[in-house]
């Protein structure tokens, strides 16, 4: 469970850092990398949607082991 942990995490980091570069200078670096809304960066958007829902649990994991 914790590979899955860090891995979701690196991904909903990479994904704030994309929506960072959009927010400031308006650049989309999947976007760019991948087509605007190509069927590949729309898999990423959804890959890096589903991890920050995954993440979610990660608030009651932590309640549960602080007490």
């Amino acid at each position: 469970m914790k590979w899955l942990d860090n891995t979701a995490l690196v991904i909903v980091i990479i994904g704030a850092v994309n929506w960072l570069l959009v927010g400031i200078f308006r650049f989309d670096l999947v976007a760019y990398l991948f087509g605007n809304l190509s069927w590949l960066s729309r898999i990423i958007y959804t890959i890096v949607g589903l991890c920050g829902l995954y993440l979610i649990s990660l608030f009651g994991r932590i309640n549960s082991m602080s007490e």
